[in-house]
């Protein structure tokens, strides 16, 4: 049974930090202590999947579906593990408190990693040793992809040489023994995450705290998932992707939104009774307690787009093996938490497969406003209990930005009309709150900046805009105990704790 709960969306990266980005040190448990002051118990983030510059950093854009964001490792808690020494820490540069400075905050970061690996291969450590015999089925391909990916400067695996493209064996082995300390340096910066995350899970657990996780379903075609199993991708001669992923036209965009992932061959992984998606997603629950699959749609049909096409708007839809699929994940993992990005262009068939396997989906207040909301789904007064209810979400405008930059006339009028008075886009972001809390919902997530009411400024994404994304910054002023104490008051207002 679900126990009526709520939460807070912050992306780890988010949060205060004097390093560039928030990341798994102090800042971790002084959050965690706020959730539990403020009577939450679940803190969502986004993907914690390495993230590259080309693609600004974007969390749903990454190299590899298993291994972890190097930008996410604490230098003071590598320091407090034993990894540096304090003195390490005294030459790190002054970052903005700002927004998140991903490029230097890497580059330092990789000074002191690789300070942290010479010293560690004087020394013999069983733990490592252990972690990557256990993780050798993901990590040893990730390890040599990304060495090779640095030696040749691009993670375009399509443009390497054709022996290492065709993954020939004799040119892997070549490969790995000439970057053999490249990839053990790579395998070791995992293992350093790997133990801080574990010691950050298992403090938040201490604290009740659960987490909630994000999957995006596909993986880029520059990856480590595609090179090494090219197999169970639709890919042409050349290994450059015959169809792409994406989502047809309708109210939002009219020619559609091609993303330009490679499609699954959904025969090869039924082939293989789906281990690569069991896998994944049991490495993803040894991180969290839940997950959010992004664009759930997909699992059930998704929009295949031909490579050559510009735009979205010549795809089709296919079917995939959904319910096979859940059938496997289910008889792996029993008890398996997931819940469905069920958002946008949704048919029956989708909302059948998430009831039928009892996954919650997701509704978006902002959203009960775009048009007359008596019928409109995510109005909280249609809003039930098997679903998550959010204010808005990362990809989504603040409530109180929403409110002033594209509800318009026509939005604020319903506004008013639905509370019977006129608000302020502040008030109106704490009535949202308030909305979401008291809602059916059997679980209630708010964004940070909702519930501190910021504009349009403190927004994470905007999807289909490139640049300036992803870098939106939690002050530790922010972190206040009268925020805690008034969430705390309507978490027991409205029975979710």
């Amino acid at each position: 049974m679900k126990i009526r709960s709520s939460g807070i969306l912050l992306p780890i990266q988010s949060l205060p930090s004097a390093y560039g980005i928030g990341d798994l040190g102090p800042e971790t448990d002084r959050f965690t202590d706020f959730l539990r002051e403020a009577g939450q118990q679940v803190w969502q983030i986004l993907p914690v999947n390495p993230t590259l510059a080309e693609h600004g950093h974007s969390p749903y854009h990454s190299p590899s579906a298993f291994a972890c964001n190097p930008l996410l490792i604490s230098p003071e808690q590598m320091a407090a593990d034993g990894f540096l020494k304090k003195t390490d820490l005294a030459d790190m540069p002054i970052f903005s408190s700002d927004r998140i400075d991903y490029d230097p905050a890497l580059e330092a970061r990789q000074t002191l990693f690789k300070k942290a690996f010479f010293r560690a291969r004087s020394k013999q450590d069983p733990q490592f040793e252990r972690f990557c015999e256990q993780n050798a089925w993901w990590l040893d391909d990730y390890a040599l992809f990304t060495a090779i990916s640095e030696r040749l400067k691009t993670t375009h695996w399509h443009r390497w040489p054709e022996p290492l493209r065709r993954r020939v064996p004799s040119a892997l082995d070549t490969a790995a023994d000439k970057l053999a300390e490249t990839m053990d340096f790579i395998r070791f910066v995992q293992y350093v995450f790997d133990v801080q995350w574990r010691a950050f899970k298992r403090r938040a657990a201490e604290k009740k705290i659960r987490i909630l996780g994000d999957l995006p379903i596909y993986v880029p075609h520059d990856s480590a998932d595609v090179w090494s199993a090219p197999h169970l991708f639709k890919l042409d001669r050349s290994m450059r992707p015959r169809v792409v992923s994406g989502v047809p036209p309708d109210y939002f965009s009219e020619t559609g939104q091609r993303w330009g992932h490679p499609l699954y061959r959904w025969e090869a992984h039924r082939e293989t009774g789906f281990d690569w998606w069991v896998r994944r997603i049991r490495r993803n629950m040894a991180l969290f307690d839940y997950l959010r699959i992004d664009h759930f749609r997909g699992l059930v049909a998704y929009w295949e787009i031909p490579a050559a096409e510009e735009t979205a708007e010549n795809g089709r839809w296919k079917k995939a093996p959904a319910r096979e699929l859940l059938n496997t994940l289910y008889r792996s993992m029993p008890g398996l938490a997931l819940i469905a990005e069920d958002l946008g262009y949704i048919t029956a068939d989708v909302r059948e497969t998430a009831r039928d396997y009892d996954i919650p989906g997701m509704r978006v207040l902002v959203f009960g406003f775009g048009d007359h909301p008596g019928g409109n789904p995510n109005a909280v007064h249609n809003v039930g209990r098997n679903c998550v209810c959010y204010t808005g979400t990362h990809d989504t405008n603040t409530a109180a930005g929403w409110f002033l930059d594209e509800a318009g006339k026509l939005g604020r009028k319903r506004v008013f009309t639905y509370f019977d008075r006129n608000l302020t886009a502040q008030e109106f972001a704490r009535e949202l709150i308030r909305l979401a809390m008291m809602s059916r919902a059997w679980l209630s997530i708010l964004p940070m900046q909702d519930i501190l009411a910021l504009g349009a400024d403190a927004r994470i994404n905007r999807p289909s805009v490139r640049g300036g994304n992803w870098q939106w910054r939690l002050s530790a002023e922010q972190i206040d105990p009268e925020t805690a104490a008034h969430l705390l008051r309507m978490t027991e207002i409205f029975g979710r704790n």
